[in-house]
């Protein structure tokens, strides 16, 4: 019976994994199409959004079943209940990638700056990067790690005001490149969201391991 159990959990955490990577892959893919015009990219990452939906409810129903099913022991149920509130968190960013999308779908021929669209696919590494660590250090159950990763939020903040403060001087300084202007305020204020959510999955690896919840970030907002 426990061996069955062990082999549950094996499989809630490799799909938790997976849907990781796919969260990953359309934040990347998201932004590639913003900063290329790419809207057929950006299709693709709507289109997509609906696996990453159907993994986190599968997830959320699988864990579920083994709390109420197998009665797990303490260290068990914290790796279930980590995926569980996790998985959450993956499929928020996943919304967040479909809102870079759309905004891509929206750009009608208005004038782009190169100089804030490179700001933004740096900011947009940074986040990848981000997302990376955080999975690696969930699989690791690395508490120590989660915390390091937890603090790149900071540099995510920074290009935020940073993009920000040049959308802003631009708009003032030239009024045809408005539009355009807030569709990149738009993207960053997205990034950022997403970057307060790896830092809250953060908080569930150091939960996993430790049995103890901390608030590594107080800037995140449901009320999107």
């Amino acid at each position: 019976m426990r061996q069955i159990f062990e082999e549950e959990l094996n499989e809630l955490h490799v799909r938790f994994s997976e849907m990781g990577m796919m969260v990953n892959e359309a934040i990347y893919k998201s932004v590639r199409a913003f900063i290329d015009h790419d809207k057929e990219l950006a299709r693709d990452v709507i289109n997509s959004d609906q696996q990453i939906n159907k993994r986190e409810v599968d997830l959320e129903q699988r864990s579920f079943e083994m709390i109420a099913l197998q009665q797990p022991v303490t260290s068990d149920l914290r790796m279930i209940v980590t995926v569980m509130k996790a998985s959450s968190d993956l499929e928020r960013m996943g919304d967040h990638a479909v809102s870079i999308a759309k905004s891509t779908i929206r750009v009608k021929g208005n004038r782009r700056v190169p100089a804030i669209e490179k700001d933004i696919a740096d900011m947009s590494e940074v986040v990848k990067n981000m997302v990376d660590e955080a999975l690696d250090a969930y699989v690791k159950e690395d508490e120590k790690r989660a915390l390091e990763i937890a603090k790149v939020d900071d540099k995510i903040d920074g290009f935020s005001d940073k993009i920000y403060k040049a959308c802003i001087e631009e708009m003032q300084h030239d009024p045809s490149t408005v539009v355009g202007s807030m569709d990149y305020l738009l993207v960053a204020s997205y990034l950022e969201r997403i970057g307060d959510y790896v830092t809250n999955i953060c908080e569930w690896v150091v939960y996993l391991k430790t049995g103890k919840i901390v608030e590594l970030s107080s800037n995140l907002d449901d009320t999107m």
